[in-house]
């Protein structure tokens, strides 16, 4: 065997190596109608693809009432995509409308009920607890682990980016003073626009598109298109990106879940825009 040939074959062995490690965008539609006769749907979205961390599609119609029990070990936030309704706690009513978070927080029990003849739709993300964040826990300032969290989307702060173009609106709408290691946003742009391409080793990533949203995302040499009530998972580490083209919209939730604490320093590329 001549050493061009011998070239050759480990070439072609590096890439095909190169192409078994290579990543997939994993995704999943969330399914927005609920099966005949059914008034309550649940189902595991994406599983398994983050440690600790589960998320749950729940769909209730009008009349049905989800009791919900805050494991201590865990944190549970709720995002309300799709529907009305209200949800009780601590004999306080917070009202629901579509594009809401709710954040148990150490509040033991919250009662949520969809609005007559309606149908709600909302994301349970469930994160496991590690010692060092009920450590942490204990250094946030108490209204924000002992108190319901409870925003629209609207209402939250707006913020920019390095990566995004000034036609971007985004805002946080869960920080990362409330529980350790989490933060989430929402982008917002009309197309054509697009978030450059960047890389984040120190947090795990998933995108759920809100109403509307119709984008491209891109994670090395993978690609798909995030339609409306679809979660998708940024393989980690990957260089990613987000396209959006002429006449098609970009509104999308980011949820971040950093490894340790360390990593949250990644948040200070946002820079909050002051209200004059």
């Amino acid at each position: 065997m001549n050493l061009k040939t011998t070239i050759c074959i480990i070439s072609m062995s590096v890439l095909s190596i190169s192409a078994s490690f290579s990543q997939e965008i994993q995704k999943e539609n969330l399914a927005v109608n609920l099966p005949v006769n059914s008034k309550e749907y649940q189902k595991s979205i994406l599983e398994n693809e983050i440690p600790g961390v589960t998320v749950t599609q729940i769909s209730i119609t009008g009349g049905v009432a989800k009791n919900e029990l805050q494991d201590p070990d865990y944190r549970d936030i709720y995002l309300f995509v799709k529907g009305n309704g209200k949800v009780r706690a601590n004999k306080k009513t917070y009202d629901i409308v579509p594009e809401t978070v709710l954040v148990q927080n150490d509040i033991k029990r919250i009662s949520i009920i969809a609005a007559k003849n309606d149908t709600l739709h909302f994301l349970k993300i469930s994160s496991k607890l590690t010692e060092q964040d009920k450590l942490d826990l204990k250094e946030f300032p108490k209204e924000n682990t002992q108190e319901i969290y409870y925003k629209k989307f609207t209402d939250c702060e707006a913020y920019t980016e390095p990566i995004k173009s000034p036609n971007t609106v985004s805002r946080t709408i869960f920080p990362n003073k409330y529980i350790p290691r989490i933060a989430m946003g929402t982008v917002q742009a009309p197309g054509p626009d697009r978030v450059a391409a960047h890389e984040h080793g120190m947090l795990e990533q998933l995108f759920f598109g809100l109403a509307g949203n119709n984008i491209t995302v891109f994670a090395d040499e993978a690609q798909t298109n995030l339609p409306e009530y679809s979660l998708l998972h940024i393989p980690l580490g990957s260089s990613h990106s987000v396209k959006v083209d002429e006449g098609k919209e970009m509104y999308y939730i980011w949820m971040d879940f950093f490894r340790d604490k360390a990593g949250e320093e990644w948040l200070k590329t946002h820079n909050v825009i002051k209200n004059p």
